[in-house]
């Protein structure tokens, strides 16, 4: 069976972390609109929603980022290490697709606070 190596997964969880972090001070920051919208009606999974999918788009741009990143210095490095260039599409399809669960799974943690905010505390909040 293959395994991952300690490299990948340190850089998932460091990527993973970091998503958290902003979502989390998004969250922190952004407290009273909550409130607002949970006392007009809107429903938690609403919420939950809304912040998975700020945390997705995250993760999916800084996945567009790293692809370009790597396609480009893999095409620049091809003629220095006399190999040749071969793009997979799969592997970026992949890549790409991590990406997204990546800011998935990190993302929801602050997307639950965040729906699980009570309206009038969080419309006391300052």
């Amino acid at each position: 069976m293959a395994s991952v190596s300690p490299t990948v997964s340190g850089v998932v969880v460091t990527g993973g972390i970091g998503i958290m972090n902003i979502m989390l001070v998004s969250v922190t920051e952004r407290t009273r609109e909550i409130g607002i919208r949970l006392a007009i009606g809107a429903l938690e999974r609403d919420v939950l929603a809304q912040f998975l999918i700020e945390a997705v788009v995250l993760s999916l741009t800084g996945g567009l980022i790293g692809i370009a990143l790597g396609i480009v210095g893999s095409y620049l490095a091809v003629p220095r290490l006399d190999v040749p260039f071969v793009f997979n599409p799969t592997v970026v399809m992949v890549a790409f697709g991590f990406s997204g669960a990546v800011g998935m799974i990190f993302g929801f943690f602050p997307a639950r606070k965040a729906a699980r905010l009570d309206p009038i505390e969080a419309l006391r909040h300052e």
